[in-house]
């Protein structure tokens, strides 16, 4: 673990944050958003969630077609140029359209980054993926922290006369975002020099090149490395692997090359790993389900339950969202130390995860005064963030290296499906009852069961 390792544990992180800052919009400027544009609040998650589906698909397939480079230097400009323009959204419309957009280059950052991590990182600290979840959590508290301030200050007490001019509050968050999304875009781009993955271009054929980045990256942590191309070449010709065409370049996009479809069908090329990827699939499925129907609602839940309980101002609900984040930030460290655990590991850290978080959930619901409720929410904050952290990290270590985008694509894919249905749901679910935290917290304790049934167990194991 050198000191390149470092810096890419810095950068990939930032792709953490915008995947927990800018999908929270969507329930953080809710309210206000609601109180002037006058729609039915599901719709918002439901343009932002179909932009996170469509970018986990394109970027997770393409990191594995072009490389990582690409996909690691885009995706974040994406987010923060359309977030500062969907600040000056004048209608729902085209608020909806260019949240979606966002999302498109936010989804593609958990498939992407964490392929990248994983590739440059030695067998030794591969737990650093589950920690690298705690900048997820603080994705989490900078956005309720802004928003706190902007959302209560400078937001219309309701509906009644609610127009720009009294309600800029969303709009300054949203420039607020999308300007640090950039800045940090700059630091990928302009400061830290992304190399090509080794594993990447080794798998595609062009040791040359993966050996010339091996050597580069030893240089850059001040050690030498021997290793030659003949080397990365000679378990290619022990099993006959011919990866490259005659003309000796890899045409993408073309027959010829190892297009999507091909990656797709190595991840079920014995039943082994076709059990794995789809057991994967489906947890990513129903815990995207279940958490982006409670999360993406819970200030909106907040405020009506603190409105029946007699404090739902808008200061109330966004400090009690910053307690909330912040109870999430431990949670990062606990989860890297419990998937090294003898017999634990990252299946058992999971299922216990997801068995939790489903049971605060339904303990929740018993809450009879506001403070109650935030209780139960802080239990849910905590393990929720274990599971997501494990859960991004088992994946990324079970899928092989030259697939790997594709298998993170793919279950990233099912997390975007599902979270399309969440707002659908919304939309006939009364969400002044309990009925969407009974359906996310059964949904959250079936997943960590299918957990249980995963084949591999990563813990121990050097990723391939």
């Amino acid at each position: 673990m050198g000191r390149y390792q470092w810096g890419l544990f810095v950068v990939a992180g930032f792709g953490w944050f915008a995947d927990s800052a800018w999908p929270s919009m969507s329930g953080l400027i809710l309210t206000p958003v609601v109180n002037e544009f006058q729609f039915n609040g599901p719709f918002l998650s439901l343009a932002s969630n179909i932009g996170l589906f469509f970018g986990g698909l394109i970027w997770g397939l393409g990191c594995d077609i072009w490389g990582r480079r690409w996909s690691f230097n885009l995706t974040l400009l994406i987010a923060g140029i359309f977030g500062v323009v969907a600040g000056g959204s004048s209608n729902f419309v085209g608020l909806a359209i260019l949240m979606s957009f966002v999302g498109v280059g936010v989804g593609g950052n958990m498939p992407v980054d964490a392929a990248v991590f994983l590739d440059f990182v030695p067998g030794s600290h591969q737990y650093l993926l589950t920690i690298l979840s705690i900048w997820w959590c603080l994705g989490q508290l900078l956005a309720s922290l802004i928003a706190w301030p902007l959302i209560s200050g400078y937001s219309c007490s309701s509906s009644a006369g609610c127009d720009k001019s009294g309600n800029m509050g969303w709009r300054y968050l949203l420039f607020v975002l999308g300007g640090l999304t950039l800045f940090l875009w700059g630091i990928r781009f302009f400061v830290f020099t992304l190399l090509e993955s080794p594993r990447f271009l080794s798998g595609i054929g062009k040791d040359t090149e993966a050996a010339d980045v091996v050597r580069k990256l030893a240089e850059y942590n001040g050690k030498s490395c021997p290793l030659t191309v003949e080397e990365l070449e000679a378990p290619g010709k022990i099993h006959g692997r011919e990866v490259l065409g005659s003309t000796g370049r890899r045409r993408v996009l073309s027959e010829g090359s190892g297009f999507a479809i091909d990656h797709i069908r190595a991840l079920f090329a014995t039943p082994k790993m076709a059990w794995s990827t789809s057991l994967l699939i489906v947890v990513w499925g129903v815990i995207g389900l279940a958490s982006t129907l409670y999360n993406n609602f819970l200030p909106y839940i907040l405020t009506t339950r603190g409105v029946t309980f007699g404090d739902g101002s808008l200061y109330v609900t966004y400090r009690n969202q910053v307690i909330l984040s912040i109870v999430g930030i431990p949670a990062a460290l606990f989860a890297g130390w419990a998937v090294e655990v003898p017999y634990v590991g990252r299946k058992g850290t999971l299922a216990v995860a997801a068995g939790l978080t489903g049971t605060f959930l339904f303990a929740s619901t018993t809450s009879r005064t506001s403070n109650e409720l935030l209780g139960w929410n802080c239990g849910y904050a905590l393990f929720s963030n274990i599971m997501y952290g494990v859960l991004y990290a088992i994946s990324s270590e079970i899928f092989p290296a030259i697939h790997r985008g594709t298998g993170n694509c793919l279950t990233s894919t099912a997390k975007g499906v599902f979270g399309v249905m969440a707002p659908v749901i919304a939309l006939y679910a009364n969400l002044e009852t309990a009925v969407p935290v009974y359906v996310a917290g059964s949904l959250l304790l079936f997943a960590g069961f299918v957990v249980l049934l995963l084949p591999y167990e990563p813990r121990g194991k050097v990723s391939i």
